[in-house]
């Protein structure tokens, strides 16, 4: 069965929809940010602090194709990933695209509320500080800037979505 790939901003849902989407498909879901941290040995926040975005955005590709079409699983990417190294590109040719559009408000507010529920996750998303004052404008500009992006996807989900709205749209893709 075809791989499902989600993408979009930071805190769109695409790892707790895809968890659900998984389960409901009896696929297995696995989310890239995972792999690097488990692939790197290091958080994230500390591949940034070390080696950089460039490095990270390698790494992000070089996950990315370790990930074999056909192999029943859901996959959350992180934010950028569609963005870099052609990878748009390996994900609409290794499987089925959905692109969770959410907007710019209901990002900032996801975030806000989970760094405060979860202090110590806010590390993890080294371009969006949730105490940051210009977290609203760095989200609106980066998702202006990754829409074009975001676009190709084969499927587009506009606000909040269940794993049913998913499923209804994927119909014929899988």
């Amino acid at each position: 069965m075809k791989n499902i790939y989600l993408i979009g901003m930071p805190s769109s849902g695409k790892t707790t929809l895809g968890k659900r989407l998984a389960r409901e498909l009896h696929y297995h879901f696995i989310d890239t940010d995972r792999l690097i941290i488990r692939e790197e040995g290091r958080s994230i926040a500390d591949i940034f602090a070390q080696e950089g975005e460039a490095y990270f955005r390698q790494a992000e590709a070089r996950i990315l194709r370790t990930i074999k079409p056909g192999g029943s699983l859901v996959v959350a990417t992180g934010g950028g990933m569609p963005c870099f190294h052609d990878n748009m590109t390996y994900i609409k040719s290794s499987g089925v695209s959905v692109f969770l559009d959410v907007a710019p408000e209901a990002l900032a507010q996801r975030m806000i509320a989970h760094a405060q529920q979860f202090p110590s996750d806010a590390p993890e998303r080294p371009l969006f500080n949730a105490e940051d004052q210009a977290l609203l404008d760095n989200l609106r500009q980066r998702h202006t800037h990754r829409l074009p992006i975001y676009r190709q996807a084969d499927i587009i989900i506009t606000g909040d979505a269940t794993e049913q709205d998913v499923l209804n749209l994927l119909g014929d893709w899988l």
